[in-house]
């Protein structure tokens, strides 16, 4: 599976295109905004965009959302159904951050467990991974070994847990029960910041430690 990264609004989101080499089909993941600079991208890319997938329903990763299924005709995909209130509370979202009003989103497909979604000749595998919000997913591609992890883990960190309906050890299980199985060897696109892999983050994020370390 071929990517690339496209840094979107203040917030600094990893907003991301993914595309099979074989047939040029491709999917937008996790648009937060900056609707104009994604469409230069794609169009720039000479990719088919067929629908656009969503990690969970915070305004920073669904911003654009919806003007860019409206732009290219395409379906939005995503995420778990828990996420519902989040997607339809992003006006106060937007309000909150002093941002211009995002209208309600209803995805045309919810995700869970187990699902798949086909990019192309690629079948991204469906996880289910509840902690920084409800509903967040992460899709997983196994031949490539490339998780996209929206807001679950970064590098050195994990995903804020102090939203409505967040739960720091929900997080925690997720990533020790979910993710880290995957193998070390898997490389996380994460939601914000750099890259990494499972097995860098298993040995050295101290929040996948059974004890904090002592400074």
């Amino acid at each position: 599976m071929n990517y690339r990264i496209i840094p979107v609004t203040a917030f600094s989101q990893n907003c991301s295109l993914i595309w099979c080499e074989q047939t040029q089909l491709a999917a937008v993941v996790d648009p937060g905004g900056d609707a104009e600079r994604i469409i230069q991208e794609v169009d720039a890319s000479g990719v088919t965009l067929t629908q656009i997938l969503l990690t969970h329903g915070h305004l920073d990763h669904v911003g654009a959302a919806a003007e860019l299924a409206q732009h290219y005709g395409v379906p939005i995909i995503g995420p778990e159904k828990e996420d519902e209130f989040w997607l339809h509370g992003l006006p106060a979202q937007s309000r909150m951050f002093g941002l211009e009003e995002c209208q309600p989103l209803t995805p045309d497909r919810w995700l869970n467990e187990g699902d798949s979604v086909t990019v192309g000749k690629i079948a991204l595998q469906v996880l289910h991974c509840p902690g920084h919000t409800p509903g967040h997913i992460v899709f997983f591609d196994a031949q490539s070994r490339l998780l996209i992890s929206g807001d679950v883990i970064f590098k050195g960190g994990v995903g804020r847990s102090d939203f409505p309906k967040g739960n720091h050890g929900q997080l925690i299980d997720s990533i020790k029960r979910k993710l880290l199985p995957l193998g070390d060897d898997v490389t996380f696109l994460p939601g914000h910041g750099p890259m990494s892999t499972l097995g860098n983050e298993r040995l050295h994020n101290p929040f996948l430690q059974d004890e904090l370390p002592v400074w």
